[in-house]
């Protein structure tokens, strides 16, 4: 049997760039964290020849054309199994839908698997690549590459997504006491909204391509505030982190009218009003988790659990995609 792990993430700064509607005529730039929630992916071997998948369903075929799961089916393709004699399980530590970049973390934690049970190495930029290849590129998913890249690497990690398609990942460099201020300050509250991303990346993805000068402005002054968050964080100057995340904020809800709802607007206001110096929706929007980055981590505790949300703590994950047992 074989168990592989891919992290979950959060975005620090620039969220939105990634998308090639957007980094193809621009160049996109974020910050991106690993978080120590996973997606888990066994591969074994059964006895019987057929492919056997278990996650929400339950699948027993014998062709890798007949496979619904459009990722797995892919995957399979990919290394090009011709007659597939495999079982493949997946397990998340937190729902898909939430904002943290499941697919991405499970379409790595997959491949990575898949390499390692035919006894092939995979590296994290290829395994990044091949990923974005079969979410992008072959099932048209109107989705970035910061997902999948964060997973394969692990960290703290700047990525700059170049117009030729390229992806340069860089680890932020920050203190120890920075980083140890970023666990112990920014806070995770799930709203209870779970969603696809798709509309609202679709909508993004169309504007871009059109052109739409609203929303380029927009993604232009993200990627300028994602690049300002990298500053703040190696200066160490975490209130001003804490403020650009606010910015961040009020900018990414201009983005779509389905960005946020009544519920998770007075939420936030709740939060900036007991100890958030800033904050915002994880992911692509309408649902998930707030994020926020405590200045009295105690009074936004107490304010959120009130207010019926829970809290996920969570450190960052330095180990990216990786084997358990192989």
């Amino acid at each position: 049997m074989i168990i592989t792990r891919s992290p979950l993430r959060i975005t620090l700064g620039g969220g939105g760039t990634d998308l090639p509607s957007y980094y193809r005529q621009h160049g996109g730039f974020l910050i991106s964290a690993a978080i120590d929630k996973y997606v888990y992916v066994t591969v074994m071997r059964p006895f019987t020849a057929g492919i056997f998948l278990k996650y929400s369903q339950l699948e027993k075929i014998q062709n890798v054309e007949d496979v619904q799961h459009p990722i797995i089916r892919e995957a399979i393709r990919l290394l090009n199994f011709k007659t597939p004699q495999i079982e493949i399980t997946t397990l998340a530590d937190i729902p898909s839908g939430t904002g943290l970049g499941s697919s991405g973390s499970f379409t790595t934690a997959l491949l990575k698997a898949l390499y390692t049970h035919r006894r092939r190495m995979i590296l994290p930029d290829e395994l990044a690549r091949l990923a974005c290849e079969i979410e992008i590129d072959i099932l048209k998913e109107p989705i970035g590459k910061q997902d999948q890249y964060i997973a394969a690497y692990g960290g703290i990690t700047c990525f700059e997504f170049n117009q030729d398609d390229s992806v340069d990942a860089h680890p932020l460099p920050i203190d120890m006491n920075t980083l140890l201020d970023l666990e112990d300050n920014l806070l995770l509250f799930f709203t209870g909204f779970a969603r696809s991303a798709s509309e609202i990346l679709k909508d993004q993805d169309k504007r871009s391509k059109e052109m739409d000068e609203e929303m380029l402005n927009n993604l232009h002054y993200v990627k300028d505030l994602g690049l300002r968050s990298r500053d703040a964080l190696m200066s160490g100057d975490m209130l001003k982190f804490g403020e650009l995340m606010h910015e961040h904020w009020e900018h990414k809800r201009k983005r779509s009218k389905g960005m946020s709802n009544s519920q998770i607007d007075e939420w936030y206001e709740l939060g900036m009003k007991n100890g958030a110096a800033g904050g915002k929706l994880v992911g692509a929007g309408g649902g998930g988790f707030l994020m926020f980055y405590a200045n009295d981590r105690a009074k936004l505790r107490q304010a959120m659990t009130k207010a019926g949300l829970e809290e996920v703590r969570f450190r960052f994950d330095f180990e990216g995609s990786k084997v358990m047992i192989g």
